[in-house]
């Protein structure tokens, strides 16, 4: 048995995966705010899965945790997870002693690469020889997967497509430059230039251009080209078979698929070449609910746990 964790900024997804890849528990429960609280609410998810989803903690031989921020390569250590509250936390190093088991962290959007996979292959399906996990949130981001196995890169930056500039006169991103994907698609940028008080302001923004207001029509056109961006970005440099799109932002199901597929076409027009590589065919989205970031977390906890393993028979023999 396995369990993975997605730590959200609101709530944290929790999974214990059984020896046949099968959900056998979930749950969620809050998010604490700042790094103790963040630790804790980690202890307190695992203990959850025990006492009201009815898993059997003692059966349990790793743990894998998935959080926004950036993760130090090869360490447990959480740096950045503003929406967390987090500056710096060793993670890894603050549970594991009172878990028992060992504890993986990989940032959150990479660990839902590797769930992404996981469920493609579920039901029969081929598995994918490449998949791009195209994260439409608060930020943009995506995870790789090539042949089962997580592309994190030299610095573990692969994927991170949110930030390319597409357009040197756009509008000003968060990091400084103007015109990227993020500043175009991303859920907190478009909230902050429609700037009205709403709990869904990216539908909201689907609404009124529906409505025919100009402003939400301008921008919902900059989210379909910002997607669309990303997609193009991630085919044309990592060639994967599929691009793979979740996050909140794709609650919007077909309204927002209809828009990319239309903005793919649209940029493919004039271009032999783009039209070749069929894009839009190699978009799908990611089933409301899915458990991918959690089971991706699984996935990550018992790469560490089968280190530990080789690492006690070096040890011992």
């Amino acid at each position: 048995m396995k369990v993975g964790l997605d730590v959200g900024g609101t709530k944290t997804d929790a999974v214990a995966v059984d020896a046949e890849g099968g959900i056998a528990g979930r749950l969620r429960i809050p998010t604490g705010w700042g790094p103790d609280a963040v630790a804790q609410t980690v202890l307190d998810a695992v203990r959850a899965l025990g006492s009201e989803a009815g898993v059997d903690l003692s059966a349990v031989r790793s743990v894998g945790v998935g959080i926004p921020g950036q993760i130090e390569p090869g360490t447990g250590r959480v740096v950045h997870a503003v929406n967390l509250g987090v500056d710096e936390l060793d993670l890894a190093a603050a549970v594991a002693p009172a878990l028992g088991v060992p504890v993986q962290v990989e940032n959150d959007v990479k660990a839902a690469a590797l769930g992404a996979h996981a469920l493609h292959t579920r039901g029969g399906a081929p598995a994918p020889g490449s998949m791009a996990y195209l994260n439409l949130g608060t930020g943009i981001a995506a995870g790789i997967v090539s042949d089962g196995v997580l592309w994190r890169g030299a610095r573990g930056t692969a994927g991170e497509v949110g930030h390319i500039s597409v357009d040197p006169n756009g509008p000003l991103c968060r990091c400084g430059q103007r015109g990227c994907i993020e500043a175009f698609a991303g859920g907190g940028a478009i909230a902050e230039r429609w700037a009205k008080r709403s709990a869904l302001p990216v539908r909201d923004v689907f609404d009124a251009a529906d409505a025919g207001d100009p402003s939400a029509r301008q921008l919902r056109a900059g989210l379909a080209r910002g997607v669309a961006a990303a997609i193009r970005v991630l085919v044309l440099t990592a060639d994967v078979d599929i691009v793979v799109l979740g996050g909140g932002v794709t609650a919007l199901g077909d309204r927002l698929m209809t828009d990319v597929a239309a903005e793919l076409a649209a940029s493919a027009e004039a271009s032999p070449f783009m039209r070749s590589l069929h894009l839009a065919d190699r978009v799908e989205l990611l089933p409301p609910g899915s458990p991918a970031a959690a089971l991706g977390a699984a996935l990550v906890g018992a790469e560490g746990d089968a280190t530990h393993d080789t690492q006690e028979a070096l040890i011992h023999g």
